[in-house]
């Protein structure tokens, strides 16, 4: 399953510097805007203490942990719903994500330039929404214009349905507010929604890029930031980006460790933003463990289990028969799959078994 995140916001707010901490790709990094034209993409481990403990326990040939992908997008202006600075580059890179990572400048330095000449993230924020939601209403209004008559006089019951949903959301968008903020109301309108690719209605967080002494708990700019997206349903993440890209050089675990605990922080934040952006994106992690591999899987929450067969093969959800589960908690504390058998811990799951975060699983397929 790929799964693309794209890190967004105006030049010059660390949006590179973050990506070089997430990515193994190397974005350049510079003092001037639009450093970053073309997109640079990378890909990033989903840290999983799980999968080590069942890598400790198998002691497989090989481990794989699941990944996400992560996408550098061109730093965003004023006016490029219209075309200016790398404005419709910019606005077809960010169309091609699952989610937004929007990267929000919370840090005072002199010696970096601002675009607009001072810091002030809600500004940034409201810049960058502005133009997502003035392209996402020209897209709409479109729509409304090509499906109103078959709604209104056609007597189509579809087209009267997105009709509906197409007037809420210019509705929404009229107000300043993005796509994300309208409440569906059942899975049909969910479908049409996740149709219509629209630009403001990506699950978002808000990335705060401070300074060292606010890496633990944030500075007024966060604050602001908080205060400007409550009736949003977007998360927020405070994180250092010059200092992550210090913790990244870092190859020893103690040093790390220490380095971390120097800050106030369990975890860096580049864990933290991993991790966080899986859960935006409504994702879980499902397990294959045995002598030859230990690897975690990615699926949607809510999957069913021969929706998760397909992830490994084609063939495993076309002739799926059964699944085998075992519980993580069973499986570490029963030590082995034979041990979890006999104590009756394995669930034999059919079609409609739902899969849980954790689960280990074995597919019995015929094709």
């Amino acid at each position: 399953m790929s799964l693309k995140c794209g890190i967004v916001g105006l030049p010059n707010v660390g949006k590179s510097t973050l990506f070089n901490c997430v990515s193994s790709g190397k974005a350049q990094s510079a003092n001037f805007p639009f450093c970053t034209i073309e997109p640079n993409l990378g890909s990033t481990n989903v840290p999983d203490k799980r999968l080590e403990v069942l890598a400790e326990m198998c002691q497989p040939k090989s481990v794989v942990p699941a990944t996400v992908d992560i996408v550098d997008i061109a730093g965003l202006v004023k006016g490029a719903s219209k075309g200016e600075g790398l404005g419709n580059q910019f606005l077809a890179n960010i169309r091609e994500t699952d989610a937004i990572l929007h990267v929000l400048r919370c840090f005072d330095d002199g010696n970096v330039v601002h675009v607009d000449g001072s810091v002030d993230p809600v500004r940034d924020k409201e810049v960058v929404d502005t133009e997502l939601q003035i392209k996402d209403l020209e897209m709409i209004e479109a729509r409304i214009a090509k499906v109103q008559k078959q709604a209104t006089t056609g007597g189509d019951k579809e087209a009267k349905k997105l009709l509906e949903l197409l007037l809420r959301y210019k509705a929404a968008l009229d107000q300043g507010k993005n796509c994300r903020s309208v409440e569906l109301l059942n899975p049909d309108e969910e479908q049409m929604a996740k149709e219509l690719y629209l630009l403001t209605n990506k699950p978002v967080m808000y990335v705060c890029n401070v300074d060292d002494a606010s890496a633990a708990k944030g500075n007024a700019y966060v604050d602001a930031v908080r205060e400007a997206v409550r009736e949003e349903n977007a998360e927020i993440l405070v994180i250092a980006a010059k200092t992550e890209s210090e913790i990244a050089e870092i190859e020893d675990y103690e040093d790390r460790k220490m380095f971390l605990e120097e800050l106030g922080l369990e975890d860096s934040g580049v864990v933290r933003l991993i991790q966080s952006a899986y859960h935006l994106l409504g994702l879980q992690t499902f397990f294959t463990a045995g002598a030859d591999e230990c690897r975690a899987w990615t699926i949607r929450k809510g999957d069913k289990a021969p929706k998760a067969a397909g992830v490994i093969h084609t063939d495993f959800e076309r002739g799926f028969i059964r699944a085998e589960v075992i519980k993580y908690e069973d499986f570490v504390h029963y030590k082995t799959e034979a041990a979890v058998r006999a104590a009756g811990k394995m669930g034999i799951e059919g079609k409609d078994y739902v899969v849980q975060d954790g689960d280990i699983m074995h597919f019995l397929f015929n094709v």
